[in-house]
């Protein structure tokens, strides 16, 4: 007990130095660091002198404090000065490849490392698609340098989080020096890579993604119905390599060492680091690596093993790396649950063992071995999710209220299928048919937990998306009411749950009849540079264009923004045209979320999203001529092009008319095609104008503003965009009008109802 005390100061310090590295990287930033980490250090030296216990721990809680403010000042001097500096310049580097170039939606990319003023930074490196890199290649390059944490010219990005400070944009003269033999320190990049080979030779095309998610944690070949599915059942976790997959390693791994503590040491903090290296030292793995390897000494040395100092030391030590990693998902994910299974798992699982509830279930009959292992799985589910559940909510925008069951279903053979993966992977190296054998084996329990994932995600309301407030406030609500629960010493669990699905049920009806109360309601999604509109009218549901900087993500966006209405179909979907910024999510959100009809330009007919649109068997209906299609109480009218044209010129036009409002979206015409649109059809005066092209000056002309004369102008269009849309001629053209001017880069998504 002395020595849990002792080792639980640990804790109390990396408490006070997480939250100084949290409001250093949220909040705070500058020579106020030196101040707070003086004043912090004075507080700390006058509570440790005051003789009682509560003090002493208070005292440990503002040291860590002082320490991480004080750390945080001298990072950013020593490390990231330098860096940012270089923010928006142009330099000639020499960048030596860490990994393999791999391919993104605009050319390539490749990490390496770069001297900067005599410290070695990680770099991520985009260029045109040309031949492949390998580790320990140089690659000599005129770069526009981006810096990627909060300080720079643009918007700070999720790399930090990963020691990725620098992004570069190479030019069209680049040499590449190849390597002569690949160096060793990258040789758990080329494991990686041989291991991603050896799963597509062994595993059937329908599950080697999923086995190669799951081994090496890369779900770059996942296909789109897939990992929307496991983002919906809440059982995505299982392909991002965490604390379930070291477990699971180290499990073998015990089981052929033994219990000889030595040789587990030496053999299993290599192998952990290995398993890291192979993963990429992403956050969740490198945590779980570390504290699987305090578990290891403690074996070997025979001492205590206490999971929250262990949780303590691996945050501390990587933020001690790198303190931006407070930024990144999968550390925050992966803290979050650990502090909740560390916290609540025992005392729930102490709950339903009560003589009352379930009771201690003992012997080794199968009856009392389901009932261990089903209080052992809920206790870790519902612990896991009492943090994880709010960070889910503010990263992804939904929560899976179906994710302690299909965890129930999949968890308990995820152990089999990894040890089957890393089994065909070994025997394949020696004999490439026994490989093959036991891929297609363990195939058939990677089908069972896809089912499990597509059967679940289906699920109607089985996911609350937090841009409904309905679902925050339940949120909140269900908090309030497990702390409610936790302080009582009278309390019912079946009431805990019966009140927590009754608010669920009623947020998830306000949710789905709050927006059929309007008129209409016209959403305008920030999708970055691109467009995706949301209009609604009573019980039918339109989307108009579907693309962005990124086809997934807006396709992610567009279903958290239908889930959030209540929405379980469209009637239809409506694509201007065929650029990427105006169609490309369209090709993703088609194949998970039912759609009546989907209505297309007949034009680019060798276009590559309309191509793939066409291999899907959608409903599609081609607009050749104009097109009238009730929208509740109000009319829908479509209207193409009259001659043939590709690319912006061959944008369809779309006039919604209701009640009480009109609504014109232009998609990118521009201003000729805009007069041939004032002459095929009679447009009305406007209450909304979707500005054309987001903002381009080659759209939006006088004679269309002074025709319809819209109240508000929504510019839909990404922050710091290339372009520099909206134009400044646009925005004058506008104000000339009298619109009163909205956009998505200031105000995110927009929504107009009436």
């Amino acid at each position: 007990m002395w020595r849990r005390k002792t080792l639980r100061k640990l804790m109390w310090f990396a408490i006070g130095f997480f939250a100084a590295v949290a409001c250093c990287t949220y909040l705070i930033s500058g020579s106020i660091l030196l101040l707070l980490a003086s004043l912090f250090s004075i507080i700390s030296v006058i509570l440790f002198f005051v003789p009682k216990d509560i003090l002493k721990k208070a005292a440990l809680v503002v040291l860590g404090l002082a320490v991480g403010f004080l750390y945080c000042w001298s990072f950013d001097r020593t490390v990231l000065e330098a860096v940012r500096e270089l923010d928006g310049q142009n330099e000639t580097l020499s960048i030596e490849a860490t990994d393999y170039s791999f391919d993104t939606g605009y050319g390539s990319a490749v990490d390496g490392r770069v001297q900067i003023d005599g410290r070695k930074y990680k770099l991520r490196l985009y260029f045109d698609d040309m031949e492949s890199i390998a580790p320990g290649d140089v690659i000599t390059a005129d770069v526009k340098l981006r810096y990627t944490p909060e300080g720079g010219s643009e918007d700070s990005t999720y790399h930090k989080g990963e020691g990725v400070f620098l992004l570069g944009y190479a030019g069209e003269d680049m040499e590449i020096e190849k390597a002569h033999q690949l160096p060793g320190k990258y040789f758990p990049a080329y494991l990686r890579k041989t291991i991603a080979q050896q799963i597509a030779k062994i595993f059937p095309k329908s599950t080697a993604a999923f086995a190669k998610a799951l081994l090496l944690g890369d779900d770059s070949d996942l296909v789109f119905q897939d990992d929307y599915a496991f983002q919906k059942s809440g059982i995505r976790h299982i392909i991002a390599v965490s604390g379930l997959h070291v477990s699971i390693l180290f499990a073998v791994l015990y089981f052929f060492i033994g219990r000889n503590g030595l040789l587990t040491l030496l053999i299993g903090v290599p192998v952990l680091f290995l398993f890291a290296a192979v993963a990429g030292f992403t956050p969740s793995v490198v945590r779980a690596c570390l504290m699987q390897g305090l578990i290891i000494l403690s074996i070997a040395v025979d001492k205590e093993y206490d999971p929250v100092t262990a949780l303590s030391f691996a945050a501390t030590v990587m933020l001690l790396i790198n303190p931006l990693t407070v930024t990144s998902v999968s550390f925050q994910l992966s803290v979050g649950s650990m502090i909740g299974i560390s916290v609540f798992s025992g005392r729930i699982r102490n709950y339903l063992q009560s003589e009352k509830r379930l009771g201690m279930p003992r012997g080794k009959s199968i009856k009392s071995r389901l009932k261990r292992w089903f209080i052992g799985s809920i206790s870790v589910s519902i612990g896991a999710l009492i943090f994880t559940m709010p960070l889910c909510a503010i990263h992804f925008g939904m929560v899976s209220m179906i994710s302690i069951v299909t965890n129930l279903l999949t968890l308990w053979v995820v152990f089999y299928i990894f040890c089957g993966i890393m089994a065909g992977c070994i025997l394949s190296a020696l004999w490439m048919p026994l490989g093959i054998a036991v891929g297609w084996i363990v195939s058939v329990p990677i089908q069972y937990v896809l089912l499990v994932a597509r059967l679940f995600s289906k699920i109607p309301f089985g996911v609350a998306y937090t841009d409904s407030p309905y679902t925050v406030l339940w949120i909140i609500c269900t908090f309030l009411l497990i702390l409610a629960f936790s302080l009582f010493k009278k309390r019912s669990a079946i009431l805990l749950v019966i009140s927590v699905c009754f608010l669920y049920g009623l947020s998830m009806l306000a949710t789905w009849a709050e927006p059929r109360l309007d008129g209409f309601r016209l959403t305008v999604l920030d999708v970055g540079q691109g467009q995706c509109v949301l209009l609604q009218c009573k019980d039918e549901a339109y989307l108009i264009d579907c693309g962005g900087n990124d086809s997934k993500r807006t396709a992610n966006i567009a279903l958290n923004a239908l889930g959030s209405q209540g929405i379980t179909r469209l009637d239809g979907l409506i694509l201007t045209h065929y650029d990427d910024d105006h169609a490309g999510g369209a090709v993703y959100l088609t194949q998970v979320f039912p759609v009546e009809q989907v209505y297309l330009p007949d034009s680019d007919p060798e276009n590559e999203i309309r191509c793939l649109l066409e291999e899907q068997d959608l409903p599609i209906v081609w607009v050749r001529k104009n097109m009238d299609l009730s929208c509740g109480p109000g009319e829908l009218s479509i209207y193409p092009i009259k001659n043939q044209s590709q690319g912006n010129e061959s944008s369809m036009c779309i006039l919604f008319q209701g009640e009480n409002c009109d609504i014109l979206i232009t998609g990118d015409r521009n201003m000729d095609g805009e007069s041939q649109l004032l002459e095929q059809a009679d447009i009305p005066n406007l209450e909304v104008l979707v500005v054309g092209h987001h903002g381009a000056s080659t759209s939006t002309g006088l004679e269309l503003l002074y025709k319809t004369k819209p109240d508000i102008a929504v510019i839909s269009v990404g922050e710091d965009n290339l372009y520099d849309h909206p134009h400044r001629e646009v925005l004058e053209r506008l104000e000339r009008a009298g619109c009163l001017i909205r956009r998505t880069d200031r105000e995110g998504n927009i929504m107009i109802r009436g």
